[in-house]
């Protein structure tokens, strides 16, 4: 199968602050591979420097075979993104904004419309397509900014909580629009804290801890190597948390008037 990504021993501090300490990470076209870990584990940090957004890192990054510090631009147009936090421009609207991200990926303007106006209104906020985007509520803007993501067809996909204030239903789709890319051969990377997601969608799961690469499997594989259970258990297993009940109960025990 084609690797898309290869990552060989990857590190960067900021500073003396050390925060990718040497990690592999090979990905293939096709798969969708469940990004995790603990706030500061470095998930973020790395596909900053994959974007091309972080640089001075020690190791080596391929991306469609070449090294990404050779072919600084053209492979970009071949990625897709959804960050955790987002500035969009509020004074655009949908359309604005839409066909904007389009042409700067290289679409015609006609296209970029056409193809922004069709995903809107099966995504359900068909009707907002030309209101401005400060008018947009959480659920909507998410939307926008998945759309923008995939308006130019990437190869490569990275989704950093990208379900964060959709509904139900948009979910459901939201997930089937991620088989759909899979099937259609693109490459997923899906960071999010909500494990059963990431559990139920992952052809394969990736846990970072402390900068380092803790487990690399599927689901089945992390199971049989570790605690069986949810990946939410494996997750805390591998990670050395364990206090969550203590501090739950200590929690509404303040709450309820007690005493920490």
């Amino acid at each position: 199968m084609e690797e898309i990504l290869t990552i060989t021993n990857l590190t960067k501090s900021y500073g003396s602050k050390e925060i990718l300490k040497g990690i592999d990470i090979h990905a293939s076209r096709g798969e969708i591979i469940g990004y995790i870990g603990p706030n500061g584990a470095g998930k973020s940090t790395t596909v900053k420097i994959i974007l091309g957004l972080e640089g001075d890192y020690g190791g080596e990054i391929k991306l469609f075979g070449e090294n990404i510090k050779h072919n600084a631009i053209d492979y970009k147009r071949k990625i897709g993104y959804v960050p955790e936090i987002a500035d969009v421009y509020d004074n655009l609207t949908g359309y604005e904004y839409l066909t904007f991200i389009g042409q700067l990926y290289g679409l015609e303007l006609e296209e970029a419309a056409d193809k922004s106006q069709s995903l809107m209104a099966l995504f359900g906020v068909g009707e907002a397509y030309h209101s401005r985007i400060s008018s947009y509520s959480k659920g909507m803007r998410q939307k926008l900014l998945i759309i923008a993501s995939l308006i130019h067809n990437p190869d490569l996909l990275f989704l950093d909580e990208p379900i964060n204030g959709l509904d139900a239903n948009s979910v459901m789709i939201f997930k089937e629009i991620l088989t759909q890319l899979a099937a259609q051969g693109k490459t997923i990377f899906y960071s999010s804290h909500i494990m059963d997601v990431v559990e139920k969608i992952s052809s394969r799961i990736i846990l970072l801890y402390d900068g380092k690469i803790a487990a690399d499997g599927t689901f089945a594989q992390l199971q049989a190597s570790n605690a069986e259970g949810t990946l939410e258990r494996i997750f805390n297993q591998l990670t050395g948390f364990h206090e969550h009940q203590e501090i739950g109960e200590k929690f509404v025990s303040i709450v309820q008037g007690g005493q920490a």
